[in-house]
């Protein structure tokens, strides 16, 4: 099931919503009607995948129980939390990786010595294995005791709204949550506010975007031309901003709903002037996961320039990793890396003098880094990226650029060229007393129509599942 299914809109939503409020003030009750809508939600595509997140709470629970009760045995903790550690790694690994590791042993081997099993990837398991591992090492950490109660961290690791494409919730930040929590009109309010945007993210741009983009690289390499591929890169990069930060504010607007508070995600990541700006503003949740649970145990930049660099490497091969188990999404997570250990050496200090080309600059590895994304194999993303900046050379199509572009198409992509912060930060310096909006009847009704516009566009067929739900 999807947060931006029509099922989960008429039926799954209004439901559980209704039954949270019915149980008023009972926070246990309410807590094992969120853990079965969780995981009526997560079983709904794929029945049998339940048993993986079923594995993944068993074995936290299990795991944050003996780190508690060895937190006076330092030696054995740390066994413990290591053992923790490559229990979730391990299950993560078999479902991800797998066929990934046998490719490199059959090329190694100069023949295909091992079938691949073509695992198929349970929904959001990246996110709540790196859920579960944050809670690991920050109980280690002695920040909190350990969740005693199986719904309670249950309910952690597979709550609905943010179980397929996070945030990457922390059990430090949400736990207490879940012994105490106030469902407020105005919070409830703020929220449907906040879903209705995301979803309007979603739908009215992200999917309109999308069909234009696979059109584009559905074609033959060879009959797409160098402005095709431009047009369709600069459109996937509005595209997947609008996809992930809609299911960002969707997850925080139904954690908002039922009374949580969800960590954000985004802030608008596109106005950034360097690529580290970009990294603090983009997928907030897992940069800042990377950067306390393994940047800094590494070392960090405490131990000289040489270590630094060094752990900055590894930082983003793991993301690289993270995000998809090919060459190619670990070249798009290395292009990263180069770029801000570039920036950290020197490059930074020349982009605050350069004006408007730091911004275009930006812009420049961020829509190229996407093209790695988008096509997720190394050889054909070259030969994109071969046509995008020798485009002279590829100008004969059996298709005109028009055809594959629709005029909603091109609606969508002033949008969102508009609305990825450039009216935001226009209204907040040049009209400030436009917040006095917020909660108002005008918003309220244009909540509405976004809900509406988004539903209608849903039964005509063109939903279409998280960009991120894949990894």
């Amino acid at each position: 099931m999807s947060i931006n299914s029509m099922f989960f809109l008429t039926a799954f939503l209004p439901v559980v919503f209704v039954a949270d409020r019915l149980c008023m003030r009972n926070t246990k009750l309410k807590n094992v009607l969120l853990l079965l809508a969780g995981l009526v939600f997560y079983a709904w595509g794929e029945p049998l995948h339940i048993l993986v997140l079923f594995l993944s709470i068993a074995v936290n629970y299990g795991f944050g129980l003996l780190l508690w009760r060895l937190r006076e045995n330092k030696r054995g903790a740390q066994l413990a939390l290591l053992a923790g550690i490559l229990a979730n790694l391990g299950i993560l690994g078999y479902y991800k990786y797998f066929d990934f590791f046998l490719r490199i042993l059959n090329r190694l081997l100069g023949r295909q010595i091992f079938e691949m099993r073509e695992i198929a990837l349970p929904m959001g398991i990246s996110f709540f294995t790196f859920g579960a591992v944050s809670y690991l090492i920050d109980l280690y950490r002695g920040r909190y005791g350990a969740e005693k109660n199986l719904v309670s961290m249950a309910l952690y690791l597979s709550f609905f709204p943010k179980v397929s494409v996070g945030p990457i919730a922390r059990y430090e930040e949400f736990g207490p949550q879940l012994v105490a929590r106030r469902e407020t009109y105005k919070k409830t309010a703020r929220g449907i506010r906040r879903f209705a945007y995301g979803l309007g993210k979603k739908v009215l741009i992200a999917n309109v975007l999308g069909s234009c983009v696979d059109k584009i690289y559905a074609q033959d390499i060879n009959n797409v031309t160098g402005a095709m591929v431009w047009v369709a890169a600069l459109l996937y990069t509005l595209q997947i901003y609008y996809d992930f930060s809609g299911f960002s504010d969707m997850a925080i607007g139904l954690g908002k709903m039922f009374g949580f508070t969800i960590c954000e995600n985004f802030d608008y990541p596109y106005l950034s002037s360097s690529v580290q700006e970009f990294w603090r503003r983009w997928h907030i949740s897992l940069g800042s996961w990377f950067r306390d649970y393994l940047y800094i145990p590494l070392g960090g930049s405490r131990r000289g320039t040489v270590r630094t660099y060094g752990n900055l490497l590894v930082v983003w091969l793991a993301t690289g990793l993270w995000h998809g188990a090919t060459t190619a999404f670990i070249v798009w997570g290395l292009l990263h890396g180069l770029c801000i250990m570039m920036e950290r050496a020197g490059w930074k200090r020349m982009l605050d003098k350069a004006g408007v080309f730091r911004y275009v600059y930006v812009q420049l590895v961020v829509i190229v880094g996407w093209v790695f994304f988008r096509v997720g194999n190394l050889a054909p993303a070259f030969a994109y990226l071969k046509r995008m900046f020798l485009p002279w050379k590829y100008t004969e199509s059996t298709y005109v650029l028009r055809e594959l572009m629709s005029n909603r198409c091109m609606v969508a992509a002033v949008a969102g060229v508009l609305g990825m912060g450039v009216v935001q930060m226009c209204i907040r310096r040049f009209f400030p007393q436009a917040k006095r909006l917020r909660g108002s009847v005008p918003e309220m009704l244009y909540c509405m129509l976004l809900v509406a516009a988004s539903m209608l566009c849903l039964i005509n067929g063109s939903y279409n599942p998280a960009i991120y739900l894949n990894f």
